[in-house]
């Protein structure tokens, strides 16, 4: 099974369906298909088959999903990219991917000129968007324009698997550097029917492309969607405002958010002005989200709400908190209150919660445990990395790193990392590559990076520091130093300066004093505030 069943799937049962959205641009399934096969065509042109990679960096839109469907089709690997990395982020996922091709938008041109200065092997440049675009050396071709001259019609296209490479997705490993996550048609295709299942997905929908397409949070609707005959509606880029109004315009069905874009919503003055009657479910996922944030949610608009928990990993879902049907008898409040759990294991996988022995926690909601999963939608291993392959996947199970309880129910409740990854604005951040780049200053002795929890990140990303003696070095000094060399999402939001920080017997930083230090400041602070 390939992702070119979700495809021609679309194009035999709803062919003149308005299947694509953005601004003012719509397109028909059939429409969007001769666009994805000229796109092939354009690929096939510039050298790309079977196994090579094509990148792409570009905010949401029917460009970013054409490109998904053309690599799907032609054996090509998709290497989505983060757009808000820094161009040196950029240029080592371009070298370690060793993209043929890359798909840019004009708005991160400055990003690509300095990701490409440093020597990549990508070969052409297709720019999406209606901005200037640099004149690169290896040459920059429109999009749009070069889509055009391709002529219509199917191309022949390649016998694919479900052991065939589908995408490579990136992620910041605790060492630092970046690691692909490698997706096969497989994997992507088993979720997407799981999704369907799970969700109750059909052609009757209508799907808000607002978290990231580069990231799965969103990226694994493209295909569900599409196997369904459901119409996707594109925002480039989130903005509060601009998502309630689409989300009355369009007639929005369904739509999966990350929690400070859907507390950004329901804070937003004019939140009660739109119509939500469309809307009969949300879903949240991507970081950690307070059971307060979930009432907020439903009370506004007044549909279903569901938690997912996932990893790049797995495709993304593990855990869904959808209500089993005995539990849909309970009293409002209690079913709110496992709607805002973890949730309960995802069709496609076996999840347990395992002591460090491996064998299961007990399943009374307190004893902690690390949730290790199997099943079609889990990775086959990380992009030419078999050592950290091999740490991460043991006899066929994947070790999550999150620590959990499980209740009597089979309903799942993350409670820690036991690494120390900090969930913000639902991207992962890894606190040691943080600290390589603020070792780098020379006025740094020592640092540790942790999370705190935010109302407005989920968790904010914050440094202790210790300054070498005869060095002085303030917080914006050091914060604009950090911005210079990482995605701003990844920089601390708060810089603390130290005498020394605490450590174990053995020398090693202990980041759990670091965090009940701070909060002890905060809960003194609170208390000031009020007296």
């Amino acid at each position: 099974m390939s992702l070119s069943l979700s495809f021609h799937k679309a194009l035999t049962l709803w062919p003149d369906r308005e299947a694509l959205v953005e601004s003012q641009k719509r397109f028909t399934y059939r429409q969007f298909g001769q666009r994805v096969f000229r796109a092939i065509k354009l690929l096939t042109i510039r050298g790309v088959g079977k196994g090579d990679r094509v990148a792409i960096l570009a905010p949401n839109g029917h460009q970013f999903m054409e490109a998904y469907y053309a690599c799907a089709l032609s054996g090509a690997v998709l290497v989505p990219i983060n757009f808000r990395l820094a161009a040196l982020e950029v240029s080592a996922i371009l070298n370690d991917s060793e993209a043929m091709v890359l798909i840019a938008h004009t708005d991160f041109a400055g990003q690509v000129e300095a990701a490409l200065a440093s020597g990549t092997k990508v070969k052409s440049v297709f720019w999406t968007g209606s901005g200037a675009c640099p004149e690169l050396n290896l040459g920059s071709l429109r999009y749009e324009m070069e889509l055009a001259n391709q002529a219509d019609g199917e191309p022949e296209l390649p016998c694919l698997s479900e052991a065939d490479l589908a995408q490579l997705y990136y992620t910041s490993g605790t060492t630092g550097n970046a690691k692909g996550v490698m997706l096969t048609h497989g994997n992507v295709s088993f979720h997407a029917l799981s999704a369907v299942a799970e969700l109750g997905l059909s052609d009757t929908d209508t799907w808000l492309h607002a978290a990231p397409m580069f990231h799965l949070a969103d990226a694994w609707a493209t295909f569900a969607m599409t196997w369904v005959g459901a119409k996707h509606v594109f925002v480039p880029y989130f903005r509060a405002d601009y998502v309630l109004e689409c989300l009355e315009r369009e007639r929005i069905t369904v739509s999966n958010l990350v929690p400070t874009m859907l507390t950004a919503l329901v804070s937003d003055q004019k939140a009660g002005d739109y119509d939500y009657s469309s809307l009969r479910m949300i879903l949240s996922g991507g970081a950690p989200i307070a059971p307060e944030t979930v009432r907020r949610i439903v009370a506004r608009f007044d549909c279903d709400y569901t938690q997912t928990y996932g990893m790049t990993e797995t495709s993304p879902y593990l855990t869904l908190s959808c209500l089993k049907s005995h539990l849909k008898q309970l009293p409002a409040d209690q079913q709110l209150a496992i709607k805002s759990r973890t949730g309960r294991p995802f069709i496609a996988v076996e999840l347990k919660v395992v002591r460090e022995d491996g064998s299961p926690v007990k399943a009374d909601d307190r004893e902690v445990g690390e949730i290790i999963v199997k099943g079609p939608t889990v990775t086959a291993g990380y992009w030419r990395k078999p050592a950290v392959t091999a740490e991460t996947i043991k006899n066929g199970w994947l070790h999550t790193g999150d620590l959990a309880v499980i209740d009597s129910e089979g309903y799942v409740n993350i409670v820690d990392r036991k690494k120390d990854m900090i969930i913000t604005g639902g991207e992962n951040v890894y606190s040691t590559e943080v600290e390589h780049v603020i070792y780098e200053h020379p006025a740094v002795l020592e640092c540790a990076v942790f999370g705190v929890p935010s109302t407005q990140w989920g968790e904010a990303v914050t440094a202790a520091v210790v300054r070498r003696d005869q060095h002085e070095v303030t917080e914006s000094e050091l914060l604009t130093f950090v911005r210079s060399r990482l995605a701003a999402y990844k920089s601390p939001k708060q810089v603390y300066f130290v005498g020394e920080l605490p450590k174990t017997g053995s020398g090693k930083i202990v980041k759990k004093a670091l965090r009940e230090m701070h909060q002890l400041e905060e809960d003194a602070s609170d208390k000031g505030a009020e007296s």
